[in-house]
């Protein structure tokens, strides 16, 4: 199963991308935890909800110093796991030598509470395509994934091949799989146009299609009854014929072409017997009259 549409992104994080000469690379380890446990009266959950970090403010002031190209982007390496991502910066309110990420940015980096991350400043090339797959069959409850998928990005500056990101939707998490980015395995998706395409969620499978020749119920098979009680008079069907029950006919030896011959009663009549004929004198009976007349002498 597929699931193609066209998704039109347009952030604004800086009016103006602007470069300033010779860029030198910013490259630094910090001890990095989730955002739960970022300081603060303040609730900080809309960073689990993309794909930026938290930075010191030494950070800010060391970037400035430098001619980095805006928007700021980075590289995240778990040099104990091998795995790295890609992020964007929020604020730089982190205490010194700590940055915040979210949840799901320290699972793909395999990163513990605490845990030493390289966070390197990167150019990324702009996004034109890229393909997602649901980690689970709930996504397909959504009624219009393309906007909630356009509305969840907004909070994300690019997206990595093989990283498995998190957007919430209807107070629910929704996981879903980068399969796929173009032109690289790293892209930015500020200020882009970009082709969307979603595999079929993990775990899905087709529905299963009833036959179209199973026999439908017959409609008002049921038995009627009479208000009188008497059953209902339906006679039963004939037995079938045997073939010794036929019997053939006698021809008719005098056919002749061009006449029809209707014969009446192939049967042959019982004879009367002369006893049955005398038995019998049509308009035999006698007459009686209401009024007796004189006999004449």
């Amino acid at each position: 199963m597929l699931f193609a549409l066209f998704v039109q992104f347009s952030f604004n994080v800086f009016d103006h991308p602007m470069v300033r000469g010779p860029q030198n690379r910013f490259s630094t380890q910090y001890r990095c935890y989730s955002v739960s446990m970022l300081a603060g009266p303040n609730d900080r959950s809309d960073v689990e909800k993309g794909g930026k970090i938290i930075m010191p403010p030494s950070a800010l002031d060391q970037l400035s110093r430098l001619n980095i190209t805006y928007p700021m982007l980075f590289k995240l390496t778990n040099k104990n796991s091998d795995r790295m991502t890609h992020c964007g910066v929020l604020e730089f309110v982190a205490d010194e030598g700590i940055c915040y990420l979210p949840h799901w940015m320290m699972q793909n980096l395999l990163l513990e509470e605490g845990g030493l991350v390289q966070v390197e400043s990167v150019n990324l090339m702009v996004a034109t395509y890229s393909k997602f797959q649901p980690q689970s069959p709930d996504f397909l409850d959504i009624t219009n994934p393309k906007a909630v998928l356009e509305n969840a990005l907004r909070n994300f500056a690019c997206l990595t091949t093989g990283d498995v990101i998190a957007i919430s939707y209807n107070e629910k998490i929704y996981e879903l799989r980068v399969m796929e980015t173009k032109p690289d395995k790293a892209v930015s998706i500020i200020e882009c146009d970009m082709n969307v395409d979603f595999d079929a969620p993990l775990g899905y499978k087709e529905p299963e299609r009833r036959p179209q020749y199973q026999d439908e119920p017959t409609a008002f098979s049921g038995s009627g009854n009479r208000l009188d009680g008497k059953t209902k008079g339906i006679e039963p069907s004939p037995a079938p014929l045997c073939p010794s029950d036929i019997k053939r006919g006698i021809p008719n030896y005098g056919f002749k072409v061009g006449r029809i011959t209707f014969i009446r009663n192939s049967r042959l009549q019982p004879k009367k017997t002369d006893e049955a004929m005398n038995r019998f004198i049509a308009f035999s009976g006698q007459g009686q009259s209401l009024r007796k007349k004189a006999r004449k002498p």
